[in-house]
């Protein structure tokens, strides 16, 4: 199971730090680690809640997220998006974008860094509505219990996330992108109005893409007891009628599943990009260099979507239920980081030690609750009921 899961993981990584080796040397090789590690540290609680989401999709849309989505994720997020934020920001065109990458390694982290305070503001406020929608939502488990039932309470108000998401964003348009210091020298500039744009951004998108996916997802949910109910009138009226009644209707269910994987896959890629933004931000602290960057992350990257898949495989969060309490509340702790970064530097190790604190108490938690649900079942008499895995 573990080297199933891992070993396409495994095997880059091997691939790639020989790589490394080979073109760079063993600082090269070194750097390229130690980035490695620096993404699978600042992104545990991204598989965490890659894995709620991914577990509802069918073994082929979780291949697509190992193959499809690696691509996305190493190509598209590490290599291709900086290069992108450059030619924009810098107002280059693409190939000059490229070659400032390639050939001028202290100006393309300039030009990177500079854009940071729209990035910040975009995935800020992307993974903040995540963390509000969760914890706004009223659950059936909760973690924090004195802190969640009053929170689950005031969600039941419209748009509730929406609107401290706004609050939020004008907050720090106001404060700290008004006064953000210039990278690699004296001086601070005025970021507000970048700041806003690229916040309404990632708010408008996550609005869409989360909102689609929901509306095929429920649609799907709707379908599929639509065609129960059909199924069973029909048997009732035509005896044997209902199997050709079922699999019409299974076919409109299909296509709608197919509708509601491609949306939870591309939001999914979304989160990712959220998450990826402190990482490739913070990779600068290590190298400049593109190539180091994108093949150090990368490596790191294709860990985080193997454990996604071996969380889904073996039923960990059916299992350990705060953990994706633990994942949110970490989500909710990266945004504001994010934010705040748009003009204090706060360390990689902070971020990434945050998360790895929250998880690791949700994880315990989650351990102290199935003992004590076990003992009470041995004290009872009776088989504790345990949930089972995907």
């Amino acid at each position: 199971m573990l080297l199933k899961t891992f070993g396409w993981s495994f095997a880059i990584t091997a691939a790639g730090l020989a790589l490394a080796g080979v073109l760079w040397g063993w600082q090269g090789l070194a750097i390229v680690a130690i980035l490695s590690v620096l993404e699978i540290s600042l992104s545990f609680d991204n598989a965490v809640i890659n894995a709620g989401i991914l577990r509802k999709m069918n073994p082929f849309w979780q291949k697509m997220f190992l193959t499809v989505g690696i691509l996305i994720a190493v190509f598209g997020m590490r290599l291709v998006f900086p290069v992108v934020i450059v030619a924009i920001t810098a107002k280059l065109s693409p190939i000059e974008a490229v070659k400032v990458a390639i050939q001028d390694h202290d100006r393309y982290e300039a030009l990177v860094t500079s854009a940071h305070p729209a990035i910040a503001a975009f995935g800020g406020m992307f993974l903040l509505m995540i963390f509000l929608d969760f914890i706004f939502e009223d659950r059936d488990i909760k973690w924090l219990a004195w802190l969640e039932k009053p929170l689950a309470k005031l969600g039941k108000l419209d748009a509730l996330s929406v609107v401290v998401s706004l609050v939020v964003l004008l907050v720090t348009a106001t404060t700290f992108a008004t006064a953000v210091p210039v990278h690699g020298g004296e001086g601070t500039v005025d970021k507000a109005s970048t700041v806003l744009l690229a916040g309404i951004g990632g708010l408008v998108t996550y609005l869409i893409v989360g909102g689609i996916s929901d509306f095929f997802e429920n649609r799907l949910e709707e379908e599929e007891e639509e065609a129960e109910e059909e199924a069973g009138a029909v048997e009732d009226a035509v005896p044997g009628a209902a199997k050709k009644s079922g699999a019409a209707a299974g076919a409109s269910v299909v296509g709608l599943a197919g509708k509601a994987a491609f949306f939870m896959f591309l939001y999914l890629e979304v989160i990712d990009a959220s998450f990826s933004f402190d990482g490739v931000i913070g990779a600068f602290a290590i190298t400049n260099d593109i190539f180091e960057m994108a093949l150090g992350l990368g490596i790191g990257a294709m860990y985080i979507r193997s454990l996604t898949v071996f969380l889904v495989r073996k039923g960990t969060l059916d299992d350990y239920v705060y953990l994706e309490h633990g994942a949110h509340y970490a989500i909710g702790a990266l945004a504001v980081i994010l934010l705040i970064t748009i003009k204090h530097e706060i360390s990689d190790v902070i971020t990434g030690l945050i998360g790895v604190v929250l998880i690791g108490l949700s994880f315990l938690s989650s351990v102290v609750r199935n003992r004590k649900e076990t003992e009470a079942g041995d004290d009872s008499g009776a088989k504790p009921e345990v949930t089972s895995g995907v």
